[in-house]
Order: structure tokens, then C-alpha cells, then sequence
């Protein structure tokens, strides 16, 4: 299967690259790498021995493709995507932007999920295949269990997104505000008063100097309750991914209400979010703790205790680990149908590479 890959050295692309050579999927695999700025250099080595990086603008060449995967964003596949199927392309484009998230000829990918789905696009002869938005589909891995046995009415979340949502340039700001923030205090008395270190922190965070060019405001030490940009009734783009995405990735009719407020924090890597769950029915707490735990391998319910909470349930505890754990899961004072949970997940790996990694993999008949 002839596969062009297109965006692999960026934050997701490279984790695509790594996660695919741990998992030996380039074996049997006829891959041509494309490049938006360094075509006729040296492709990466990845087992096909010594290769050229072609135009990823060049339709000809991209058209010889049996799929093309690409993490190159959604500026490309804009431009690129049409001028390939208009040139007759019939081949297979799974994506990871969210150019084509709200196209009919669609269908979002994340197989532990909805591979029902996926298989039922398959059989209609599907060809456009894109990885969800990452906050959304963490949500799912946690909490599919509860979608499928049909007791989820609505869902608030309350996201706590990591600086890898926003891109590579974003963790470099948020590492550099906070060397920022250890060079203002290093100098500082460590047995001083508190208030002589709050204040320097406050300065340091107001002052021009710091780099915000990414997320326009300070991140370290902070949050910024704003993702995306704004649409209709006050949300943002980002919140109203939650609603319209939920439902798509798992076809649910009639639709499930999902919305609440996205907030970006200080994490590396790892989104997290707090959930309100209105249930079709109250029903025991260690029932919905064995259907969220046997929904898929990759799950795990965290006891609600501060031990496990502390060690398991944090996006420290998380990173680089394709586990998704769900935790602080207990009914709230509202009445026994209110349920609360806390969920956190690698948005590097179930939340952008891993599904498009998979549906490859699905491709192949491998999965």
C-alpha cells in the first residue's frame, strides 16, 4: 500500500512517526514522505532504506498515492484536498486538522469507540478519514462505556488543556515563560518574606518582556479560559467541538447535549477535564465504575482516594502512556442521576496520532 505521509516532522507527526516504528507498522508498508519546505532532501529513514522528499504541493505525485496521511494541517488540506479529488484522486486521505472534521463525506476516527462506525463508512465505500479534536475524543476513551449503555442525557466539561494543543511553539512559550519566572526568583532568600516572591511572580508575569506571541497572555503560573476562536451563543469553537463531535464520532440519535468551558493551563502535555453527567437513571456507582472500566484495554477508574488520585490521575502521571485513566467518579449533592468524574489523557497519543495510527492499521487489516 502505496502511503504518503505529509506533516511528520511537526508535535503530532513526529509521535505518528515514533509510534508507528514501535508498533513495526512501515514493515510491508511502500512509504513516501512529502515536504512543504524541504522537498528533494533526504526522507527519514524508516526502514525503506535511502529515499527523496517530494513537493507536498505536487498533485501528480501525491495522486500516485494509495492513502495519504497527513498532520500537516489544516492550511493544506484546504488548498491541497480539493485540487486531489477534482484530478480524479480516488485514494484513501485520513487527516489530523479539523479541516474536514463537519464534511459529509467524513467520518472521524477513533476505533476503540466507534469501529462500528468505521466499518459501516468502510463498507459505503468512505475515503476521507479524520482524526477527532483531541479534547473530545479523550473524553470518549474515559467515558464511552456510559454513551454505549445509554445513560448519558448531557454532559457539562470543564477541559484543562495542555500547551501541546496549541503546537510545538506553544510548549516552547510556555517552558520559556517559566524560565522567565525561575530567572526573576533564583535570587531571591528562600527564607524570605512570601510576599517579596509573589510580588516578583506578578511583575515577571505583567511585564513586556515575557514571550506571549503564542497564547497572547501569560500561561505559566496561570490559565486562560479561552481556546479557539468565537462562534455563535458565546462559545468557542473549541467548546462547541465537544457537542457536534461526540455525536458524530459515535452516531448517536438523537443527539447528546455536550458543552461547557474549555481552559487552556500550564501542562506540557496530557488534557484533562472535570465532567458533569446527567444520567438517564440513577444507577449504583459500581455499576457505572464496571462500565466505564470494560469499555476498551485502555480505560482504567482510579479509586477516589488522594493516593491513587495524586499518583494516577494527573497529566504528569499520564504522559506517554496510551492508559486513560477516570477517576473522582461519585454521585453529586444534585441527586443520585448527577455524576461526577475527572479524566486525563495523552493528547499526543489517543487525542491526535494514535487514531489515525489505527486507522491505517484498520486499512492494512491489521486491527
Amino acid at each position: 500500500m502505496r502511503t504518503g505521509f505529509v506533516g511528520w516532522r511537526g508535535m503530532v507527526g513526529s509521535v505518528l512517526r515514533q509510534r508507528m516504528l514501535a508498533e513495526g507498522d512501515f514493515t510491508g508498508l511502500d512509504p513516501v514522505f512529502f515536504s512543504t519546505s524541504a522537498a528533494g532532501g533526504a526522507a527519514p529513514d524508516v526502514g525503506q532504506g535511502p529515499a527523496t522528499l517530494l513537493r507536498a504541493d505536487d498533485v501528480a505525485a501525491l495522486a500516485g498515492m494509495d492513502v495519504i496521511l497527513t498532520c500537516q494541517g489544516g492550511d493544506w488540506t484546504h488548498a491541497m484536498y480539493p485540487r486531489l479529488r477534482a484530478a480524479g484522486w480516488d485514494g484513501v486521505f485520513i487527516d489530523a486538522s479539523s479541516a474536514l472534521r463537519t464534511a459529509d463525506e467524513a467520518t472521524l476516527v477513533l476505533d476503540p469507540v466507534n469501529r462500528p462506525v468505521i466499518d459501516a463508512a468502510l463498507a459505503a465505500g468512505c475515503r476521507t478519514f479524520v482524526g477527532p479534536n483531541c479534547t473530545v475524543s479523550l473524553m470518549l476513551m474515559g467515558l464511552v462505556g456510559l454513551f454505549r449503555a445509554g445513560l448519558v442525557e448531557w454532559v457539562s466539561t470543564m477541559t484543562y488543556q495542555a500547551a501541546s494543543g496549541a503546537g510545538a511553539a506553544a510548549m516552547r512559550e510556555l517552558v520559556a515563560q517559566m524560565v522567565a519566572l525561575g530567572q526573576a526568583t533564583a535570587g531571591l532568600d528562600p527564607a524570605g518574606d512570601i510576599l517579596d516572591l509573589d510580588a516578583v511572580v506578578s511583575a515577571t508575569l505583567a511585564s513586556e518582556g515575557l514571550p506571549t506571541q503564542v497564547f497572547q497572555a501569560p500561561l505559566a503560573g496561570s490559565a486562560i479560559p479561552w481556546v479557539d476562536r468565537l462562534v455563535d451563543g458565546g462559545q468557542t469553537r473549541e467548546e462547541w467541538k465537544g457537542g457536534y463531535e461526540a455525536n458524530k464520532i459515535m452516531g448517536l440519535r438523537p443527539p447528546v447535549p455536550v458543552d461547557g468551558i474549555c481552559v487552556r493551563i500550564g501542562a506540557m502535555r496530557c488534557h484533562a477535564q472535570a465532567v458533569t453527567i446527567k444520567l438517564t437513571e440513577a444507577v449504583p456507582l459500581a455499576t457505572l465504575e464496571r462500565l466505564i472500566a470494560e469499555a476498551h484495554p485502555w480505560v482504567d477508574v482510579v479509586p477516589n482516594t488522594p493516593e491513587a488520585t495524586r499518583a494516577q490521575l494527573t497529566p504528569a502521571a499520564t504522559a506517554g502512556s496510551l492508559r486513560v485513566p477516570v477517576g473522582r467518579l461519585r454521585p453529586l449533592a444534585m441527586g443520585p442521576e448527577y455524576l461526577t468524574a475527572f479524566t486525563v489523557g495523552d493528547q499526543l497519543l489517543w487525542g491526535a496520532a494514535e487514531p489515525l495510527r489505527r486507522m491505517l492499521a484498520i486499512l492494512r487489516g491489521r486491527l
